[in-house]
């Protein structure tokens, strides 16, 4: 995933951008930069932020990175932001998306004059330095983020700096939440709106699907007019937003406890837990809403420990993600043993983290662990934002599943497998519970998951879930 931060201040911002750039940590593990620009130019700090987290390898520039006008970000892939030097002037970018039909774009700009690339690691370019090239195949800046728009297949949000403003344009969907923050003598633009509250600044403006503004220490203005049509990603709620966050008015906590609720009252008592448990963090709050509903106790039968571990799906390799994950969560015996569970967490991927979390509770004394999970059940692999590093869809358990059941036919039964009134669907739940060892399984309906966000249906991207896009 990825997310961004960037200011255009009337006095030096460069620690208002650190502290923003570092709120958006949540969302990438990999890499961290600033560029800033001042009277003394551009510049700019990339590290690595895999194994410490971005405070610690940045608090030594922000005595050196001085400037206005700044933008950061956090980013799973992509080395950035980028420095540019073109026909349209210097700028530095930072993009937060997918680009699905890269090799194509490649080949069009190779076609028309570009010459070269740095390649990264593995082989592949970086995109946005390919997003970079797009923009300046056209003769003004916003001519050339609306071609990005328009021509990137999968999602293109981005944040770009001149020597004199930004420019922030939310991808053609608007799959990706974009905000714009004011204060006095300066505004700001953020993924996350939580992100600027304790640096002084409240909401300005909530950018619609492709538009485009340019913002400096005086002002904002719309350079580009939002689209009609929205794709909001619908798995911001469930998992990858902070609590704090909101998108399209709806905050993330809150949406999280109407889940929850709602999973409480499709179980209408069919089951009878000791206590309701939340898979830190993102299942925390879901498990909240279950158990208000419920009236069964919430309780934390096993405690995350943060002080040193780095994220679970930070590392490369599978196995020791695993294992990362298994030695963050450490169990409560007393609040475990004997005990009949309710587990809710965001979602089932692999399953194999949920299969070893579950074991270790019954290795602690669990008697029953019963499984809600607070999104329905994932067939497809997201084309629109890389929150995944999923080489295939036969990662996905569910796809597993499918394909040892239907063979060949497996992509043509894919809707009935969505749909929860289906025989198939039923099958497909009860062969993830006994893989997996629960008690009982239920999932979230997609239904009931739209009505927890609570935008129109059409705003809403479900494609991980239906295929629908």
């Amino acid at each position: 995933m990825g997310g961004f931060f960037g200011v255009a201040s009337k006095t030096n911002c460069t620690l208002e951008l650190f502290y923003g750039v570092d709120y958006h940590s949540h969302l990438g593990t990999r890499r961290g930069g600033m560029a800033t620009h001042g009277k003394d130019g551009f510049h700019r700090a990339i590290h690595n932020i895999e194994n410490s987290p971005f405070r610690t390898k940045f608090e030594r520039d922000v005595e050196e990175l001085t400037g206005n006008l700044g933008i950061g970000c956090i980013s799973d892939y992509e080395p950035q932001p980028l420095l540019i030097q073109s026909h349209l002037g210097s700028f530095a970018i930072t993009t937060v998306g997918k680009i699905n039909n890269a090799e194509e774009l490649l080949k069009y700009v190779y076609e028309n004059g570009h010459t070269h690339f740095q390649e990264m690691s593995g082989g592949q370019i970086n995109a946005t330095e390919l997003v970079a090239s797009l923009i300046c195949k056209k003769s003004t800046i916003v001519e050339g983020i609306r071609y990005v728009q328009e021509i990137v297949d999968g999602s293109m949000t981005l944040l770009l700096m001149t020597e004199e403003g930004l420019y922030a344009a939310r991808d053609r969907y608007g799959r990706t939440p974009l905000v714009v923050g004011k204060k006095e003598d300066a505004y700001c633009v953020s993924f996350e709106n939580f992100a600027y509250v304790n640096l002084g600044y409240t909401d300005y403006k909530e950018l619609g699907p492709a538009e485009i503004v340019y913002i400096t220490p005086d002002g904002v203005e719309t350079v580009g007019e939002p689209g009609k049509d929205m794709r909001i990603c619908s798995f911001l709620w469930v998992y990858y937003g902070y609590p704090t966050s909101s998108y399209e008015g709806v905050n993330v906590e809150e949406m999280r406890y109407k889940c929850g609720s709602m999973l409480a009252k499709r179980d209408e008592g069919t089951v009878s837990p000791d206590i309701v448990a939340g898979v830190p963090d993102s299942g925390i709050a879901h498990a909240i809403g279950y158990a208000n509903e419920s009236g069964i106790p919430y309780a934390r039968p096993f405690i995350k420990y943060t002080p040193t571990w780095p994220r679970s799906f930070m590392p490369a390799n599978q196995e020791q993600r695993n294992l990362i994950a298994r030695m963050k969560l450490i169990p409560v015996r007393a609040l475990i043993e004997k005990k009949k569970l309710l587990l809710i967490d965001d979602s089932i991927v692999r399953g194999t983290q949920l299969r070893e979390t579950t074991e270790f509770l019954y290795q602690s004394g669990a008697k029953e662990v019963h499984v809600r999970p607070a999104c329905p059940p994932l067939l497809y692999g997201c084309k629109f934002l890389n929150f995944s590093r999923s080489k295939s869809e036969l990662d996905l358990i569910t796809r597993r599943i499918i394909q040892e059941k239907e063979g060949d036919h497996a992509e043509d039964v894919l809707e009935e497998y969505a749909d929860p009134c289906s025989k198939r669907y039923a099958e497909l739940l009860e062969e993830i519970r006994r893989q997996q060892n629960f008690t009982t399984l239920r999932f979230h309906r997609l239904d009931d998951l739209v009505e927890s966000i609570g935008i129109s249906p059409c705003k809403l991207c479900t494609y991980c879930f239906n295929g629908k896009e």
